[in-house]
């Protein structure tokens, strides 16, 4: 299993938000490239970096910052937020992306996604965020009214090898995971399953590994303090118990 440690772009500046509000956006890290350095010091083999103006309005100012960090620290990330075209993958990946998250533009746009996976496989991963079983869209503002599980069984089968599964409500609280969403999806796909949203605490992340999920992302519990980043790496890996 594999620890990614997020960070989140808005206004090129490092952020966090409560259960994916973004009247809630406060300011955690004064360097991306900074940040990104801790991580990789930590053990962190692949960053996940979202960038929430892409999310919420399709735009692309954090790039430059994305670019930077790959570039300065040699950084493997994973990238979501404002992909929506073959155009926009191109991009990303020719400035050195490792693997692209889809996530509004999955669900909006069937052959788009059918397409990426055809050119890119397992550099192409699903982002599902769900809300009360329901697959949102957007920067988590619209609600698809699509299950996720459902959604999740349609991309598995046009060929995504990854799904990242957001639960929104636990995002931020660092009340933990949503074990019982991820275990329905876990007995639903056979792809990779990456936990987001509330993973906070290392007996969180030994659940997890000895559930089968495959990656869990970081965040808040690591900027906090209430988690460290090099023990979960350990753990995750079963180097520490």
């Amino acid at each position: 299993m594999q620890i990614l440690p997020s960070i989140d772009l808005k206004d090129e500046k490092v952020v966090r938000l409560y259960k994916g509000d973004f009247a809630t956006t406060h300011t955690v890290a004064d360097s991306a490239v900074e940040t990104a350095r801790r991580f990789l010091d930590a053990g962190a083999e692949l960053i996940h970096m979202v960038d929430l103006d892409g999310a919420k309005t399709g735009s692309s100012k954090n790039r430059d910052i994305v670019r930077e960090v790959i570039t300065v620290t040699g950084a493997r990330v994973e990238l979501g937020g404002g992909i929506r075209t073959m155009d926009d993958l191109d991009a990303v990946f020719g400035m050195g992306v490792t693997r692209a998250v889809l996530g509004s533009a999955a669900v909006e746009n069937p052959v788009f996604l059918t397409d990426a996976l055809a050119k890119w496989g397992e550099r192409i991963a699903v982002g599902i965020d769900a809300m009360n079983g329901s697959v949102r869209t957007r920067g988590w503002l619209d609600d698809t009214g699509v299950p996720f599980l459902d959604f999740a069984r349609r991309v598995e089968s046009l060929g995504a090898q990854t799904i990242i599964f957001t639960d929104i409500s636990r995002d931020g609280l660092q009340s933990g995971p949503s074990f019982m969403n991820l275990a329905a999806l876990r007995d639903e796909v056979r792809c990779g399953i990456v936990a987001s949203g509330g993973v906070t605490t290392l007996e969180d992340i030994r659940q997890l590994r000895d559930m089968g999920i495959d990656a869990a992302i970081v965040g808040k519990a690591v900027y906090t303090g209430v988690l460290d980043l090099r023990r979960a790496v350990a753990v995750a890996c079963g180097k520490e118990q």
